[in-house]
């Protein structure tokens, strides 16, 4: 038996990608085997969201000749999509694939291993629709499916609607059938992503968008519980509480991707709202789902940002009350606007705004977490891993829960009753079951 194997780098996109990927070489008969192992085909999904991404790729594309010299190395993905010259220049490559055709990947393998020439493919992807993929199988905590595809905003430091292409959303009927027969496997928890999922069914001939999709799930009892990817504070705006209120299969917390709460510097990197839109948009969402909680993402030393502009991320952050947020430096992006805007950030001041944001993010945290015990409202919480009797799982508004048990409860969904709040973690008991 012929063995393959995955490598991922980048967002829960590109790893829902790689086990569809990895579902087709085993239907075709391949043994799935760890990345570390020698193996006939390597398939490396690559990122380029930064710099150091487009490192790491490289770095992990030449690691597989070394495992096995002897071995087909496939390349796919966003790094190829934006950089195929680069990819395509590195020694002992066999395929470099883009965004588009991934599925195309087992038959590529099948013919390099019977001695074709490498294969270099790599498509305009304003020319395609969105790739039909799909998993049938995933742990039975919490799985990931991709709904839509590209982007359709034009942010001046990001590098992704190049290596991503337009909107393009799997077809509806393709999602409900995906999602059902996850949860009736036995899947705890199902999150919908993409890489703008708030856009999802922008590109459909029909007014069916993603609260749309929400209600129909809710509507069918597709799952027990269903998550949403990182959404733009735009698209939760007041039709998206409409038609998701209520909606008991929609988990009460919600990542939204802010970069920045300075209207100046918002307006800099062609952001689609304001602070205020923004901040009116979770206080929105905060009257209509109890318990919710938001995560981020923020960016610090955006070229021209001054100490006022962060303080303003700062304010903001502390505002919206965020569980968490991934805080971030800028980077320069090779033909992005932002690479060339004047008034760039010294490295050391991204380092210091970086560090001062984490701080205060992390004493925000536990703060939400001490006003969860403080309601004694139990958590629904699914338990995904367990270390000497303490097992660990996310609630549904994704605070860290720990209990202890003797019971095996991996991917159970259960109600806990917050006790106290420990470093980042809220330790509780199980009600009426250990």
């Amino acid at each position: 038996m012929r063995k393959a194997a995955f490598y991922t780098l980048g967002c829960k996109v590109s790893q829902y990608e790689t086990e569809a990927i990895a579902e087709a070489f085993r239907d075709r008969g391949y043994e799935i085997c760890d990345f570390s192992d020698v193996c006939d085909v390597y398939v490396i999904n690559t990122c380029t969201v930064t710099a150091e991404a487009d490192r790491k790729s490289r770095q992990v594309i030449r690691r597989a000749k070394k495992i096995n010299p002897c071995a087909k190395v496939l390349v796919c993905g966003c790094y190829s999509q934006r950089s195929p010259d680069e990819v395509e220049a590195i020694p002992d490559v066999d395929a470099v694939i883009g965004s588009a055709g991934k599925m195309e990947l087992v038959d590529i393998a099948e013919r390099l291993l019977l001695g074709r020439e490498r294969e270099i493919r790599v498509t305009d992807l304003g020319k395609e629709p969105f790739e039909p993929m799909r998993i049938t199988e995933g742990p039975r905590t919490r799985v990931y499916v991709k709904i839509e595809d590209g982007c359709g905003s034009r942010c001046t430091y990001c590098a992704i609607r190049s290596a991503r292409g337009p909107v393009r959303s799997k077809p509806r009927e393709a999602v409900i059938e995906e999602v059902e027969a996850l949860a009736k496997s036995g899947v705890a928890e199902i999150v919908l992503t993409g890489i703008e999922t708030g856009s999802y069914g922008e590109d459909f001939s029909f007014d069916y968008r993603l609260a749309d999709l929400i209600a129909e799930l809710d509507e069918r009892k597709s799952a027990e519980l269903i998550r949403l990817g990182s959404l733009a504070p735009e698209q939760i705006g007041e039709d998206f509480v409409r038609k998701t209120r209520g909606r008991s299969i929609l988990a009460p917390h919600f990542h939204l991707s802010i970069q920045s709460g300075s209207d100046k510097i918002l307006r800099s990197m062609k952001r689609r709202y304001s602070r205020k839109m923004a901040l009116d948009n979770i206080k929105r969402i905060r009257e209509a789902y109890p318990r919710v909680t938001f995560t981020t993402d923020i960016m610090v030393g955006f070229p021209g940002e001054t100490e006022e502009d962060f303080l303003d991320s700062l304010s903001f952050a502390e505002e919206a009350r965020f569980l968490d947020a991934h805080v971030f430096t800028y980077s320069k992006r090779k033909d992005t606007p932002a690479a060339t805007y004047p008034d760039q950030v010294p490295e050391c001041e991204k380092k210091k705004r970086s560090e001062i944001l984490i701080k205060r993010v992390a004493e925000i945290r536990r703060e939400v977490l001490a006003e969860m015990v403080l309601s004694g409202e139990a958590l629904p919480t699914v338990f995904e891993t367990n270390s000497d009797g303490v097992w660990i799982g996310h609630s549904d508004n994704y605070a860290e829960i720990k209990v202890e048990c003797q019971k095996d409860i991996h991917g159970a969904r259960l109600p806990v009753r917050p006790l106290r709040v420990e470093g980042d973690s809220i330790i509780g008991e199980i009600i009426d079951f250990c």
